[in-house]
């Protein structure tokens, strides 16, 4: 683009806020008192507590699956919106804005996902006369179009970073152009964010590969498969600016957020400010993001992107998310505001509440992002019901920002996000400590969950230090998954856990047959299997242990693991609120644990987070399987509940170790299951469009002779 075209663009693009000035002048502000959220989960919720405060009416949508969600039941007004699949919901913005307009609610709000970013429905809210709760629609379509933002960013005076961005698609010109960055090279989608339609590829011999992977997810995502190329900076720091303009003209940032720490090209924890930054970088990094929002006339919340050199602190634009974040409670932590209170304010008209002389930055903040996910398992992600939550106490320090409650389900449909836990401190030591305590208090059960993770990471020596980079869980992997050992005290817990709960079962039946029975007395010295010896047999990952527990007087208790020397233990179980707590004597240490049981499993929370053993071992048989084929060679299995996006073998077809056999989508994600061995296809159990569970023997091979 040459530059005298380019500056009419930016010229075109900074006016569209004065655009926006002249249509809502002070005697044409549009007061909002009912607001639609299109969105569902946490982010919907988050919305409608900041609503409910301003006196403003909320309007929800839901698919089929989310009827009994905690954001519908929180809505003034819900309504559905088809089935699970979001292309049918909560991507559907004809039927969203017929339900704007049914319910006469002035406004949407998108949330972040979905429809936020969506150009098209930003335009047709305008259209149908509903406010959109966002930026105009051309700086949603100019941002959200990386090589267009680059383009604009780098006339603004704003550093980029070196790549490919024209609209040469083929694969021959993309090769070429890969080359000459020099591998490894970023291939990323020019729609949307959040990690989709993004692969690294670390050589020519990758390239075919990635780049196909890479537009498949695009197209599913965002329905543009279009890519840009950009140089793979090898150590960087992701930091984030918060910007918010108004229609007058005005725009300030609140200072920056450090997300570097990520998994799959996703964030897994947040803080704010970023650490180890001078107030000068500060300073530069919030001037060149408000730069960055004025070049495209921006109206609104909206975060500037910038890869930061984690040694030398140079930086460079990566992207500009339109739309709040996910991570946006940190920054209101340490600026003392809430930004969709601003958001619904400058959407009706309103000036900016403040200048940025004004926008004063106190203490630190952490966000951890709890998700149903297998972090040993290469974080894959899960789904399945919570049997079990118990969260920290929410307090002026504390944030709960979450969208289910116990008994709900993370569906395989959407993000598996479950909730996110925001602490605040006077300074980083503080809220890492409140960080680490509060994740201790985080007890979910019933699914897998990235909550020890968690916990170990926010205890790293380096990330305790603040240095951070994107490249942090996979350079310190073997410190952040040592192995696993259960502790002989654990056991112990878990045992007595175990008698007490089932005595306490045994009790309220025989209370409840009993002919009189009173609710409010129970016995005590109740005592089922008192002067026996009972063997509890726990499961531990792989490892089976017997523990003995010999019953003596009142509460007290001989207990022996695996064979070992008799412990003396006492035991009891206290109900605090949701909580149920074991307190324990073990030969004169004490301890106050909180434990949650099933007739599955008995799960310990202690300081070290969550120790789960089972009672039994399961045996499981799938009827794919006959005698030798069971063999985990001879098939491939959906690493994770999922929908079959495409089955790329027929049966009969022989295969080579590493080929692509099979494409599962699960949680928004493209997940493609290789071949491990040479061989020949002997069946294919399910077909494209297959909800799957996980460990589902997709793909069967047929069984040769050694």
């Amino acid at each position: 683009m040459g530059l005298w075209i380019l500056s009419q663009v930016l010229q075109r693009r900074s006016n569209v806020g004065l655009a926006f000035a002249r249509r809502w002048n002070s005697s044409s502000t549009r007061r909002i008192d009912k607001v639609l959220v299109a969105n569902r989960g946490e982010i919907a919720c988050r919305v409608m507590r900041t609503a409910k405060r301003l006196g403003v009416r909320s309007v929800a949508v839901y698919s089929d699956v989310d009827e009994n969600s905690l954001h519908v039941s929180m809505a003034d007004e819900a309504y559905n919106i088809g089935p699970a699949a979001a292309s049918q919901s909560y991507l559907r913005g004809d039927k969203i804005l017929e339900i704007a307009k049914l319910t006469q609610a002035q406004a949407v709000h998108p949330g972040y996902g979905f429809l936020s970013e969506n150009v098209e429905f930003a335009e047709q809210c305008q259209k149908e006369g509903v406010i959109f709760i966002g930026p105009p629609a051309s700086a949603i379509r100019d941002m959200g179009i990386k090589s267009t933002s680059k383009a604009i960013m780098s006339a603004a005076g704003v550093p980029i970073i070196e790549g490919y961005h024209s609209e040469d698609q083929s694969e021959e010109t993309l090769r070429a152009e890969a080359k000459k960055i020099g591998y490894p090279v970023m291939i990323k989608a020019v729609r949307g964010g959040g990690g989709k339609g993004m692969r690294i590829a670390m050589n020519e011999e990758e390239f075919g590969e990635s780049l196909d992977s890479a537009r498949r997810e695009a197209q599913k995502a965002f329905g543009d498969q279009v890519v840009l190329l950009e140089k793979f900076v090898g150590e960087p720091r992701h930091v984030e600016v918060q910007v918010f303009a108004d229609m007058h003209g005005n725009a300030v940032h609140l200072f920056e957020r450090d997300c570097s720490v990520q998994r799959r090209h996703q964030k897994v924890i947040e803080e704010a400010p970023a650490p180890g930054l001078s107030s000068e970088l500060r300073a530069e990094l919030g001037a060149a993001a408000v730069r960055a929002a004025k070049a495209v006339g921006y109206v609104g919340a909206g975060t500037v992107e910038f890869i930061l050199d984690r040694h030398s602190h140079s930086f460079h634009f990566m992207e500009m998310n339109t739309r709040l974040q996910v991570e946006h409670p940190i920054t209101e932590m340490i600026t003392n505001t809430d930004l969709v209170e601003w958001q619904l304010k400058i959407a009706s008209g309103e000036k900016l509440p403040v200048t940025q002389e004004d926008i004063k930055m106190h203490g630190h903040a952490f966000e951890a992002r709890i998700y149903a996910e297998d972090p040993r398992g290469g974080f894959l992600p899960g789904a399945g019901p919570l049997k079990h939550l118990s969260t920290p106490t929410p307090a002026e320090t504390i944030r709960i920002e979450t969208g289910v409650r116990q008994g709900d389900e993370v569906s395989v449909h959407y993000d598996p996000m479950i909730a996110k836990l925001v602490v605040w401190g006077e300074d980083r030591a503080e809220a890492l400590t409140k960080l680490q305590a509060n994740l201790c208090d985080y007890n979910i059960a019933g699914l897998e969950t990235n909550v020890n993770f968690l916990l170990d990471l926010s205890r790293h020596p380096e990330f305790m230090a603040g240095n951070v980079h994107t490249n942090f869980i996979r350079d310190y992997n073997d410190s952040l998954f040592r192995d696993e050992v259960v502790m002989e005290e654990q056991l112990v817990q878990g045992a007595i856990a175990t008698v007490l709960t089932e005595e306490m079962e045994e009790v309220t039946s025989a209370i409840e047959k009993a002919d009189h029975y009173n609710p409010f007395v129970v016995e005590s010295g109740f005592r089922p299997n008192y002067e026996l010896v009972k063997d509890i047999k726990l499961k531990y990952k792989d490892q089976d242990v017997l523990v003995q527990v010999k019953f003596l007087e009142g509460n007290e208790y001989h207990v022996s693991v695996d064979g070992n020397d008799w412990l003396r233990v006492t035991g009891e179980i206290i109900n605090e609120g949701d909580a149920t707590i074991l307190r324990c004597n073990i030969d004169g240490a004490i301890s106050n644990v909180k434990i949650y049981k099933n007739d599955e499993i008995i799960v310990i929370y202690d300081q070290d987070g969550k120790c789960q053993f089972s009672f039994e071992v399961p045996t499981f048989l799938n009827a794919e399987d006959d005698g030798s084929s069971g063999s985990a060679a001879n098939r491939a299995v959906a690493p994770m509940p999922g929908v079959l996006d495409k089955v790329l073998v027929n049966a009969g077809d022989v295969v080579k170790k590493g080929d692509p056999l099979f494409v599962l989508i699960a949680m928004k994600m493209e997940h493609v299951v290789k071949a491990n061995r040479d061989g020949k296809i002997s069946t294919v159990s399910y077909k494209v469009g297959d909800n799957v569970p996980k460990d589902a023997a997709i793909v069967q091979f047929e069984v040769t002779e050694e």
